[in-house]
């Protein structure tokens, strides 16, 4: 299949002119529409001499012939209603993050995708970056060997958003990027979170998840709108090697260590732990520079050309939502260790 596929987006706010200019720069895509309540807005991310259609309507968007697969990039409680109209339309779905705003829609978004045998991709777009997509690399052939622990910083003097805690602003970056580096996902046997609110915002301004993994490792997500400064850094320590990641350092953003500790047989006296530190190398991986949204609207593309699951699909933006509404109940259970719902791993999007 050599032709273009036919693409709108929905909603042309802070996300959907990215979006829209990644569509429109495909060799897979052409995009023929964006649609959003205010015309001028869509107007504005389209441009005055461009053949793209400006559309107001939803229903008249999805009821078009001419649109294989919609965008959706509007607030998240509108995203299961939005996307459960495309599917029944025909329509292949990518929705930007979080997939729902609970996950009983998202349940009902990934069963009906199924069912109607179309792609439903959420844009966890962090996982198309090249950094994250070497770090599955690496982890998937086994150069770090077993996974021991993951901790990861998301810090900044942000925006206190008025609808949403620091967990729902920030954390699902990073664990959409747990849920596609690590083999068989995101599934972690329980969700800690502790939240603080010293300002008074009404939600938690600070956040830490503390997420125990099967096999006995171990992942924490520290999230914070009050640092004056900004820090996104991930360190995923194995067996055999860690991987740092500083996504602030353009020269040198991901750093593969031949450092670590070894536990060897107990000395004669049985009392003493006989430990050893292996101190390798260090090295730097060459990562491509491409743009992450580039590399996932090519992804969705072939997701339907193949007739295939994307590498983020519906089921990844559940996992990740599962363990946000985890995190929801340990806040209100005092911090305590609390289940995740089981979401299944695989399957067709």
């Amino acid at each position: 299949m050599t032709d273009k596929l036919r693409a709108a987006v929905i909603g042309a706010g802070y996300w959907g002119p990215n979006l829209a200019r990644n569509f429109r720069t495909s060799p897979d895509w052409d995009l023929v529409a964006v649609c959003d309540l205010d015309e001028g807005r869509a107007r504005k991310v389209v441009g005055p001499r461009s053949t793209v259609d400006v559309v107001t309507s939803v229903t008249e968007l999805l009821a078009r012939d001419d649109v294989d697969a919609v965008a959706i990039a509007t607030p998240a409680r509108t995203h299961a209603p939005i996307a459960l109209a495309a599917l029944e339309a025909g329509k292949h779905v990518v929705v930007e993050k979080p997939v729902a705003d609970g996950g009983v829609a998202a349940r009902t978004m990934v069963a009906r995708a199924a069912e109607l045998g179309r792609v439903l991709m959420v844009d966890h777009t962090f996982c198309y970056t090249a950094p994250v997509l070497k770090m599955r690399e690496l982890i998937a052939e086994g150069a770090l060997g077993d996974i021991h622990y993951v901790d990861s910083v998301r810090i900044n003097l942000g925006i206190v958003q008025p609808d949403v805690d620091v967990f729902w602003d920030l954390a699902p970056h990073d664990l959409s990027i747990l849920d596609f580096i690590l083999p068989g996902g995101l599934v972690p046997t329980g969700v800690a979170a502790q939240g603080a609110d010293p300002i008074g915002a009404g939600q938690s301004c600070v956040g830490y998840l503390t997420l125990p993994l099967p096999g006995g490792a171990i992942a924490h997500v520290h999230v914070n709108w009050l640092s004056p400064t900004k820090i996104r850094q991930m360190v995923i320590g194995g067996s055999r090697r860690t991987i740092v990641w500083d996504d602030l350092s353009p020269q040198q953003r991901l750093t593969v260590y031949d450092r670590g500790v070894e536990l060897g047989q107990p000395l004669p006296d049985k009392a003493t732990t006989n430990i050893s530190y292996r101190l390798g190398d260090a090295w730097a991986p060459a990562l491509p520079e491409k743009e992450a949204l580039g590399v996932m609207v090519s992804e969705f593309a072939a997701a339907i050309r193949e007739g295939r699951a994307p590498r983020t699909d519906g089921h990844a933006g559940l996992r990740v939502l599962d363990v946000l509404e985890a995190a929801g109940r340990s806040l209100g259970d005092g911090g305590r260790l609390v289940p995740v719902g089981a979401v299944p791993v695989g399957g067709a999007a």
